[in-house]
């Protein structure tokens, strides 16, 4: 196979890649760590009385650690200060995109397979706009920091066109494969083909908790797979690359694989530390107010740090007043913090906040 850095990778191979085995020893026990690791996420998940503090919260710190590899940087206090209204900076904004895809993402699955119509579909939710299979030639993927083209992807609307398909018939093969190495292996594929302008790395990352989704490894986007990335980024660009140059592929598998145990792992931490913040504030909530008692109220608390008097009481069916009693009691009793964001007064749950954004 010939490539050269700078020059559209028309011929790039389609999936399974050829004559290699994909699934040698070494990566058959970093699955089985991987699969066990998940399956322990999914038993931690249930333990929560609420378990729509994953389904809110995580699809938020995923998207501000995706969105940071693509080097656009909020922090996870914004997102969660703007998540019902869609405000903040240009930043804010990209990444609270990036939870409007995974959410699209996962009701398309819900009700037909992976495609790359889903790609699309992701894709325009990430940009705001609706998005095409790239058309114009020209694009070239640069080192950051040199400017040094490292890629140059395939171009053509019909042969990308092309590869999209050969790639979803690899995601979906009737085949032995374990499912989280499809996955590895159906990500390099994706960000190879580059399909759109802008927003491949982000589309391909959402795919892939996707495919989890799909496969049964996951029932709900709870996996906090970018933080991983993050903290590996220099190796995620590398080997992405080493397997165009060099078709180093069970090397990025490992990786992949690394990234899956170790978020899911993290992840299943966070979900201790949670579980521990909302017993403790639940039982000072108690004696601090009668809407401490209120179960509903308890559960609208723990959804999201940031909290507005209107959101307790459509929730909850109590009056306004009744609402902003029972938060200004827990902020009397410092459980709560009272804050302006805008015209808008909001109720900072900061002990949830600190435990959702602290590393795990």
């Amino acid at each position: 196979m010939s490539w050269s850095p700078d020059v559209p990778f028309n011929d790039l191979p389609p999936l399974p890649p050829a004559d290699l085995d994909l699934e040698p020893k070494s990566v058959l026990k970093a699955t089985v760590q991987a699969r066990t690791a998940l399956a322990t996420l999914a038993q931690a998940s249930q333990l929560l009385p609420n378990p729509n503090v994953l389904i809110h919260a995580v699809p938020l710190l995923e998207a501000q650690a995706s969105s940071e590899i693509e080097n656009i940087v909020t922090t996870a206090d914004e997102l969660f200060k703007y998540a019902d209204s869609g405000g903040g900076d240009q930043a804010t904004k990209e990444a609270l995109r990036y939870r409007s895809a995974l959410f699209a993402g996962v009701e398309s699955i819900r009700n037909r397979p992976l495609t790359s119509a889903t790609a699309v579909r992701i894709c325009s939710e990430l940009q705001g706009r609706e998005m095409a299979i790239r058309a114009v030639a020209g694009t070239r993927i640069a080192n950051p920091t040199t400017r040094q083209v490292v890629y140059a992807p395939p171009e053509g609307v019909d042969l990308i066109r092309e590869k999209l398909s050969a790639w979803e018939r690899f995601v979906h093969a009737e085949d032995d494969l374990d499912p989280l190495v499809r996955m590895a292996v159906a990500h390099y594929q994706f960000e190879a083909i580059h399909p759109f302008h802008d927003g491949n790395g982000r589309t391909g990352r959402v795919i892939n908790i996707l495919m989890l989704i799909e496969a049964g490894l996951l029932h709900d986007p709870i996996l906090y797979l970018s933080r991983a990335i993050i903290t590996r980024k220099n190796d995620y660009y590398r080997l992405l690359r080493a397997v165009t140059a060099d078709g180093s592929w069970i090397e990025w598998v490992l990786y992949m694989l690394d990234v899956v145990r170790d978020s899911a792992v993290s992840t299943t931490r966070k979900i201790g530390a949670i579980r521990t913040c909302q017993e403790d504030i639940a039982e000072r909530a108690r004696a601090a107010t009668s809407g401490g008692r209120d179960s509903q109220f308890l559960a609208v608390l723990f959804e999201q740090p940031y909290c507005r008097i209107n959101t307790v009481a459509d929730r909850c069916g109590v009056s306004r007043q009744t609402a902003s009693s029972w938060l200004h009691a827990l902020v009397g009793a410092g459980l709560l913090l009272d804050v302006k964001v805008g015209r808008e007064r909001l109720f900072v749950n900061h002990e949830f906040l600190d435990v959702l954004t602290r590393p795990e």
